[in-house]
């Protein structure tokens, strides 16, 4: 399972795939919006193409030679949500690799009903309030 984070929507993304490799992550790169994407990665061997193609700018930390955070590099945010997602699963003791897709749709849904309100929209409730 890949995790995305748009970190300008906030919009948060568990996304099945039978592969873990370069061929799977740019088929999930592949659909944006603008021209260059920036991308923030762990160490994981499939990203590393990504830094010889010009549509990608990536940026990365590497657990295993103890980075976390790098200015604005890190993935805390995927991996809370991908921590979220394997204990929605756990209850259901293993899952097909063909009904993931079936059983993380409704965490999606929950997730997106149930998420607090990031910090700016906060900040624009705080003052409509006063």
């Amino acid at each position: 399972m890949f995790t995305l984070v748009n970190r300008g929507s906030g919009q948060r993304y568990v996304v099945p795939a039978k592969s873990a490799d370069e061929a799977t992550v740019r088929l999930l790169l592949g659909n944006r919006e603008k021209e260059s994407l920036t991308v923030y990665t762990d160490g994981f061997r499939a990203y590393g193409p990504l830094d010889d193609d010009e549509s990608f700018h990536r940026e990365s930390v590497i657990h295993g030679n103890g980075e976390y955070v790098d200015g604005d590099a890190h993935v805390i945010t995927c991996e809370s949500h991908r921590r979220a997602s394997d204990a929605w699963l756990s209850p259901h003791r293993g899952v097909s690799k063909d009904k993931l897709t079936a059983y993380l749709r409704p965490f999606q849904l929950r997730r997106q009903i149930l998420r607090k309100p990031g910090r700016e929209a906060l900040k624009e409730i705080v003052r409509a309030v006063l």
